[in-house]
């Protein structure tokens, strides 16, 4: 049974970050493990919430997984909330990667051209060194312009795309996933990059957007890389994943979408 160790925030009510990644790679029936980075009463999404940084707590955490002899077969980054904890995500590789662990990170940091409230120039710096480490990345089209000091537009037509895959592959070896990519005929889909070609996967552009649909994307991509599925293949199941979590979302559920109702069917061999 692999082994993954997802690092980011827990939101205690809110569908996203942990509240997403742990029950949804479990489903497939890998073993995870969790670094929380913060503990917050509900995600930003609300009109309020309560945040503990949990960044002083890692030390110890770390401590006694090395007392332990803890190693980790991958890792899935997402929302980290400062910039601080990417220099701990990189001494959590060097310390308790296994042998050939696969590194995948989803630098959450904003979207429609904006970053999201709390983060700024200084955060997204560091997450463009983090990259270097990963060996694959899921930055959406916005958190790919402000990575690459691109000028954001709507209009994400195939060259513009093309040119911000081989700006960041400027920055990393990693392969590259772009999510998020909308066509003029109410497409949507993942630019993936590798070895110098690009090609993406289009899907059906549903009129409605959701929070923590790209948390989700991410676990699910995730699940089935490690089962050995392949990029695209995991690609096109993670988007249809999403997309039917957004079908079965009750109206009037502002907050996320209910994934549950999508993950009961959920097994190694969909």
């Amino acid at each position: 049974m692999k082994k993954i160790l997802t690092m980011q925030d827990l939101s205690c009510v809110g569908q996203c970050s942990l509240t997403v990644a742990l029950p949804i790679l479990s489903a497939y029936g890998i073993e995870t493990c969790v670094l929380p980075t913060a503990i917050l009463s509900n995600h930003t999404m609300f009109k309020s919430w309560s945040y503990l940084d949990l960044t002083l707590e890692i030390d110890n955490i770390f401590r006694e997984w090395k007392n332990n002899g803890f190693k980790f077969d991958a890792f899935l980054l997402g929302y980290l909330g400062k910039k601080e904890l990417a220099s701990v995500a990189e001494k959590c590789f060097d310390e308790f990667s296994a042998e050939n662990a696969k590194i995948i990170i989803d630098p959450v940091f904003g979207d429609n051209g904006k970053l999201y409230g709390g983060f700024d120039l200084d955060y997204v710096a560091a997450m463009r060194k983090l990259i270097k480490r990963a060996d694959i990345i899921l930055p959406n089209v916005t958190e790919a312009c402000f990575l690459t000091g691109t000028a954001y537009r709507e209009n994400h037509d195939g060259y513009f795309v093309c040119e911000l895959e081989k700006e960041l592959a400027k920055l990393t070896d990693a392969k590259i996933i772009i999510t998020g990519v909308e066509s003029n005929d109410g497409m949507i889909g993942e630019w993936i990059y590798g070895k110098k070609q690009g090609e993406i996967l289009w899907h059906e552009l549903l009129p409605v957007k959701k929070h923590g649909t790209g948390d989700i994307f991410a676990s699910v991509f995730t699940a089935n890389y490690l089962l050995g599925k392949g990029v695209h293949n995991s690609c096109n199941i993670a988007a249809k994943f999403v997309s039917d979590c957004i079908k079965k979302t009750d109206q009037g559920h502002f907050y996320g979408v209910n994934f549950e109702r999508i993950l009961k069917r959920t097994n190694t061999n969909e």
